[in-house]
C-alpha cells in the first residue's frame, strides 16, 4: 500500500506529489454489484482527477468515506468550489457523496491498449 501524502493548499502543489498516469487509459468506479457508476478517462480535462483517483487506489484500494476525505483535502480549493457550486466537479462531487453517505466503490485502473 502506497504511503499518503501530506497535501498542500493548492491542488497543482499535490498534483505534483501523486503517482504518475502514464500508461493509463481511464479509471472505473465500480459498485458491489460490478456497475460502473463512474469513469474517468485519460484526457484533458479530467488528468488531475484521474490522478487523484489513481493514488487513492494505490494508498486504500478502494473508495470508502476515509479514502474521499483524503481525497477531497488533496482536490484543496476545488474541494470548496465544489460545494459551493454542486455539478461544476463531478468527480468531487462524487467524493462529497461518499464522504456524508458512507458507501463503497471498487476502484478498476484501466491500462493504455487494453
Amino acid at each position: 500500500m502506497l504511503a499518503a501524502i501530506e497535501p498542500g493548499a493548492t491542488f497543482k502543489d499535490n498534483l505534483q506529489l501523486l503517482p504518475p498516469i502514464d500508461g493509463l487509459e481511464r479509471i472505473d468506479l465500480v459498485d458491489d454489484e460490478g456497475n460502473v457508476a463512474a469513469s474517468i478517462a485519460n484526457q484533458p480535462g479530467k488528468q488531475g482527477s484521474l490522478a487523484v483517483y489513481n493514488y487513492l487506489k494505490q494508498r486504500f484500494d478502494h473508495l470508502d468515506a476515509a479514502a474521499a476525505e483524503h481525497g477531497l483535502v488533496v482536490f484543496a480549493e476545488h474541494t470548496a468550489d465544489a460545494r459551493e457550486r454542486p455539478g461544476a466537479h463531478p468527480n468531487v462531487d462524487l467524493l462529497l457523496d461518499i464522504a456524508a453517505r458512507g458507501g463503497r466503490l471498487g476502484i478498476e485502473v484501466i491500462p493504455a491498449g487494453h
